[in-house]
């Protein structure tokens, strides 16, 4: 299988997003939706996407398996969050986002998550779970069968 070269990492997205969002806040909000009980709501999303993505990377560093994309995969780790999702670093990434357009309220800073979840799926995602069928071709079509991409 020919190697696909990632320049911009899933973390790169991420915080290009989280300055998109404060871009769009301050020269583009759009309607705005400000309260101290929706800036509650928005640092509990921001996180729980933050502790999906500490579990989440735990377990593939106690599976012995790399954090970045495509490199030196050892292991298919199914168990704790990935019990619930395939993907829960990208969703853990993608609640962050939430959480942080939530905590802005401006309405233009929820295109961001969305915008996200599809570079993701397109850039990572996809290609990912080619070389994850090549890598365990009994195990990881099973899984995905129990198990949804991202919830």
């Amino acid at each position: 299988m020919a190697s696909v070269k990632r320049v911009i990492y899933p973390p790169m997205w991420l915080a290009f997003g989280i300055v998109t969002q404060f871009v769009c806040n301050e020269y583009l909000p759009g309607a705005r939706f400000t309260s101290t009980a929706g800036q509650v709501a928005g640092s509990v999303i921001l996180l729980a996407g933050l502790a999906m993505l500490v579990v989440a990377g735990g377990l593939f560093k106690q599976a012995d398996t790399d954090l970045i994309p495509f490199k030196d995969v050892r292991a298919l780790v199914t168990s704790g969050v990935y019990r619930f999702t395939r993907n829960p670093m990208y969703l853990g990434m993608a609640l962050v986002l939430l959480g942080c357009a939530v905590v802005v309220g401006a309405a233009t800073a929820f295109l961001v998550p969305v915008v996200f979840a599809v570079i993701i799926q397109f850039r990572f995602i996809l290609p990912e779970e080619q070389m994850l069928i090549a890598l365990f071709p009994e195990e990881f079509p099973a899984y995905c069968r129990r198990v949804r991409r991202w919830i």
